[in-house]
């Protein structure tokens, strides 16, 4: 593969790619959407049972470029017209034998939906497992899974000069920064990685990345970003000959060090008032916290950090060590799967791991002082991206932290539109034994209230201030004014960083 794409060749795969229609919702309905989960799930046989007998151009393209199916000629040259096999040959997409052409990589078309709208995106990676038929190469670059789409949809929004993605794989995380930032600089340990993300930013139009090779902040010592983001290689993967280290997933560094360094380290290229955003692991020995971990990451950045950490899963030992193995292409009741698993539990074992926590690492670069330092378990399904969330939620905290008592009393404040109660009472008593506030966005936090506080986020409708409602309750409930006061804002603070209450300006 040469390093550096044709920019013709790869306008012209465009060009084709768009006129066939190939989107991922004209795939989804080519083979429908049971099938569609199949194919997510690795199982491709139902997919090329939907694409027997079809010769459309997109047709043609969901085989080659999405399943990696060796396909004929005259297919490719007719789906095919602008670029042609020899282009698709020449961008090292695929190779020709007799009269088939043999994919690569897979071009797989990805939907787009943020603030800046709604659009798509067509992008290259390696063959996945099911084309490749078994364990991937070491030095595969992985295409859109999971993990991207999740830090995908965390990111900001907000419009920035400069942002560093580090570890971009084959671009992903690159081409959404783009949307909303002047420029952006993409690192990779793998100038493979690289190349697919120069040639993903062509394939889609896009200029203003700059690729760099090179391990977390190297390629970039003394400068500075408004915003870092990074899926980077977290998977803790044991130093044990025979147990492959995959590039795309394995920094190369004992358990969760990786991550450690990467935590410790990014206050230096943040600018001042900076955001990085990552996805990570972190482990647990015996009774110590994982997230207490974290913590004494941040602890020991030499420049001071905000953090708000979210762990959203916790595997034990046996069930991270199966997902890795599996992820690497070993199907469990192959004769690799069993050593590769115990290769994974023995490592545990040996330096006290007890369990693996998952989450979401945001650091904001403080100016004087830490004023956040929020760590906290939330598991369950999350409805839509986050990243307007995050954004708004960091917003809040930014612009509360800095105001007195004083102030917040004066302060007006509307309750989220997404935000619904819940009362549930015996039956026949008068009054509710449980008042719940529900969020339909965000994190969808569900919080149980006592009456002052439902009364106040229920009579906040943008009219009157926060001290005057306050007081108006106590009035109503007969009880101390000032020591209600007390009580409710540093609540009222907690419900407008997450999000069920908003200031009005």
């Amino acid at each position: 593969m040469n390093l550096d794409p044709d920019p013709r060749g790869c306008a012209a795969l465009r060009s084709d790619l768009d006129a066939a229609g190939y989107r991922a919702d004209a795939v989804r309905e080519l083979w429908g959407a049971m099938v569609d989960t199949a194919v997510g799930h690795g199982l491709t046989e139902p997919a090329h049972r939907a694409l027997a007998g079809r010769t459309d151009a997109l047709g043609t393209l969901a085989a080659l470029l999405f399943l990696g199916s060796p396909t004929s000629r005259a297919r490719v040259a007719d789906a095919l017209p602008t670029l042609g096999e020899q282009g698709l040959v020449d961008l090292g997409l695929a190779h020709v034998e007799g009269d088939l052409v043999l994919p690569d990589a897979l071009v797989r078309p990805q939907d787009i939906s943020d603030t800046a709208g709604e659009g798509h995106w067509w992008i290259a990676s390696d063959l996945d497992e099911a084309a490749v038929g078994g364990p991937l190469p070491t030095g595969h670059v992985l295409g859109v899974g999971g993990a991207s789409l999740t830090l995908a949809g965390l990111q900001l929004t907000a419009p920035v000069g400069r942002v560093l993605d580090i570890g971009t794989g084959c671009g992903i995380q690159a081409l959404r920064a783009r949307r909303g930032a002047d420029t952006v600089i993409a690192t990779d340990v793998s100038e493979r990685a690289l190349r697919f993300t120069r040639m993903n930013a062509l394939i889609n139009g896009v200029d203003g990345i700059e690729t760099r090779l090179g391990s977390l902040f190297e390629p970039v010592v003394g400068e500075q970003f408004e915003r870092v983001v990074s899926n980077p290689p977290f998977v803790i993967t044991p130093r044990t000959e025979g147990v492959p280290a995959y590039e795309y997933r394995d920094g190369g560094m004992a358990g969760d060090d990786l991550v450690a360094a990467f935590v410790r380290q990014v206050g230096e290229v943040l600018a001042p008032g900076g955001v990085a955003q990552l996805l990570g692991n972190w482990e647990y020995h015996n009774a110590d916290d994982g997230l207490d971990r974290v913590r004494a990451w941040v602890a020991e950045s030499p420049v001071p950090l905000d953090a708000w950490v979210v762990e959203r899963e916790r595997l034990d030992p046996l069930a991270y060590a199966e997902l890795w193995v599996r992820d690497g292409g070993t199907a469990p009741g192959s004769p690799a799967y069993a050593p590769l698993v115990q290769a994974w539990l023995d490592d545990f074992a040996e330096r006290g791991v007890t369990a693996v926590g998952f989450g979401y690492i945001t650091l904001h670069r403080a100016h004087v002082i830490p004023t956040l330092a929020r760590y906290e378990r939330i598991t369950g399904t999350i409805a839509g991206a986050l990243g307007p969330h995050l954004g708004d939620a960091l917003g809040a905290w930014q612009r509360e932290s800095s105001m007195t008592d004083a102030e917040l009393d004066a302060a007006v404040l509307r309750v989220a539109p997404d935000v619904t109660e819940a009362r549930h009472h015996v039956p026949g008593a008068a009054d509710p034994q449980v008042i719940e506030l529900r969020q339909g966005a965000g994190f969808g936090r569900a919080l149980e209230v006592d009456p002052a506080l439902a009364a106040l986020v229920g009579a906040s409708d943008g009219d009157l201030p926060v001290g005057v409602l306050v007081a108006a309750i106590a009035d109503l409930l007969e009880v101390d004014a000032g020591a209600l006061r007390a009580d409710l804002l540093p609540r009222v603070r907690e419900l407008l960083f997450t999000g069920f209450l908003r200031f009005i300006d």
